[in-house]
């Protein structure tokens, strides 16, 4: 891509490469380490679910059982493989076991670590062989209904009951939306358990559970049928069970799913050792389901100013593609987020906001960017909230973003009613039209406002990246260089189910999710 911005590629390359080494120096860290999440997951995939008499997710209780006995830094996968292998009982049963209180994981005599092996591999296959099918399923649909073209329009359903939401996501998908997004209730990231069956009460959101997913799944699949398009589901995989609602969005047919490296530390407190660990394998699962992660940068933008923390932004997004170049995920799946947040009273915002797009576009040129609509600065007056959002897409149809989340004249108001959605998505596909092809007609001044607005948030993001690679991640968060907000490494919630690993630990899934045999050449599964 040529640079409208005139963008010094040493300064970009520069940037990438700090990303790059930070990103390594904490995969050190994430490699000697499991946590309660990543062992609840590996159980979920090796095909436990269900809750006992009192509602405890039976992985749970797996974990605990292991812990309590003092094994968890051998690993789910080595107790449930050896007591597959002295019961002769598949896991769902050795999990209800376990919860009647039949079974002590870690008090059977111990096999051959060679046989506990083939076991557990012999029932990941399966799993495996599941999601591989899932992603080709979601293939065939674009490749026989077709999809929206991009930006894809996302918009937001938040009753907290999951049989309403159908009824608001489907009338969405009728008027235009491509995305649909079912937000979690709210603090559910806070929950250190996945909670369990459809349900139908929640505040400010739906809780995500894997019977809500296949619930919507349905629904959609339903309603692209009757509209001709695929349509994408989205839910949020972050919080203290970030892997575990990886899996089940990878076992119900995800396509989107919110996934950020450090959003839950800064913004819910979650201890950043735990997240660090928990976002690697999380998003091993979503590449290997063919999920387009977004990242949550435009979260920085609501606790710290948009004009002059936005290298913040492009520094996070450096970081968070390489850890997901870590994790497997192709540039084709890093939704990498930003937002239009900047104060409508600031003069020449709108080439601030401009120059700010463009910049990312050019310098993640495959990634189908994840652009945020006005929300700091929304008053109420939905006359200029709506005109703030026809300017926030026009900025992004001009800059070529992927996944445009509409904003709503109604934001600071209420929750939006399908009348509120429709508005907005008419909004949006009326200027997508009618400024189709602006960007490649327009050029920007050289040496004005724009291009010297883009020069200095990429510089300012180098010198940022370089201070980090100096200093450490974990440090430079302690001492709040992002969204202003401090963390201790040894503080938040979760670090006591962070858990060192023995040498004889093993993940069945990292290995095969990981293996660039299934795939070719251009990404696709096979």
């Amino acid at each position: 891509m040529n640079s409208k911005l005139n963008l010094n590629p040493q300064i970009i390359e520069n940037a990438r490469n700090a990303a790059a080494s930070i990103a390594e120096d904490v995969q050190e860290f994430i490699d000697r380490h499991t946590t309660v999440s990543v062992e609840r997951t590996i159980a979920r995939l090796l095909g436990i679910d269900g809750v006992d008499e009192i509602e405890r997710p039976l992985p749970n209780i797996i974990v605990e059982n292991i812990k309590e006995g003092g094994g968890l830094s051998l690993g789910v996968a080595y107790w449930l493989g050896n007591a597959m292998l002295q019961t002769g009982e598949d896991p769902q049963t050795i999990g209800e076991k376990v919860s009647r209180g039949e079974l002590n994981l870690t008090k059977l005599p111990i096999g051959e670590e060679n046989r506990i092996r083939e076991k557990i591999d012999e029932i990941a296959q399966i799993t495996v062989n599941k999601i591989k099918e899932n992603r080709k399923t979601r293939e065939n649909y674009i490749k026989t209904l077709g999809e929206g073209p991009q930006p894809y329009i996302y918009v937001i359903v938040a009753t907290g009951n999951i049989y309403e939401d159908v009824v608001q996501a489907q009338a969405a998908v009728r008027q235009g939306a491509d995305i649909i997004a079912v937000i979690r209730t709210t603090a559910q990231s806070l929950l250190d358990y996945v909670p369990y069956g459809a349900t139908t009460e929640g505040f400010g959101g739906t809780y995500a559970t894997q019977e809500n997913f296949k619930i919507m799944r349905k629904a959609l699949d339903e309603v692209g049928e009757e509209v001709g398009r695929y349509i994408r589901l989205c839910n949020y995989c972050s919080g203290l069970c970030m892997p575990e609602i990886a899996a089940i969005g990878a076992l119900e047919r995800l396509d989107v799913m919110l996934n950020d490296a450090l959003y839950g530390i800064l913004f819910r407190d979650i201890n950043m050792q735990r997240t660090l660990v928990d976002q690697y394998f999380s998003r091993i699962i979503n590449g290997f389901a063919g999920v387009i992660i977004n990242t949550g940068e435009d979260n920085y933008l609501t606790t710290a100013d948009a004009v002059e923390e936005a290298h913040t932004v492009l520094a996070s997004q450096f970081m968070n593609e390489q850890f997901a170049k870590k994790a497997g995920i192709r540039e084709e799946q890093m939704g990498l987020g930003h937002a239009f947040e900047m104060a409508p009273d600031i003069e020449n915002g709108f080439l601030y906001e401009l120059a700010q797009a463009q910049m990312a576009r050019e310098i993640f040129p495959k990634a189908p960017l994840k652009y945020m609509p006005p929300t700091k600065f929304m008053t109420g007056n939905i006359f200029k909230g709506h005109l703030q959002n026809a300017m926030f897409n026009l900025v992004s149809i001009w800059t070529n973003q992927g996944i445009q989340l509409l904003g709503m004249l109604t934001e600071a108001i209420h929750t939006p009613h399908m009348h509120d959605r429709a508005l907005s998505i008419e909004n949006a596909k009326y200027i997508f039209n009618n400024a189709k092809d602006i960007g490649e007609e327009v050029s920007f001044k050289e040496g004005g406002i724009i291009q010297t607005r883009a020069q200095e948030v990429l510089k300012n993001a180098e010198e940022l990246l370089l201070e980090i690679e100096k200093e450490g991640l974990f440090s430079t968060i302690e001492k709040g260089k992002f969204a202003s907000i401090k963390r201790a490494r040894n503080g938040g919630k979760g670090l006591e189910g962070v858990v060192g690993k023995d040498k004889k630990y093993f993940n069945p899934f990292i290995e095969k999710m990981l293996n660039k045999n299934f795939y070719n050449s251009s990404g696709t599964i096979v």
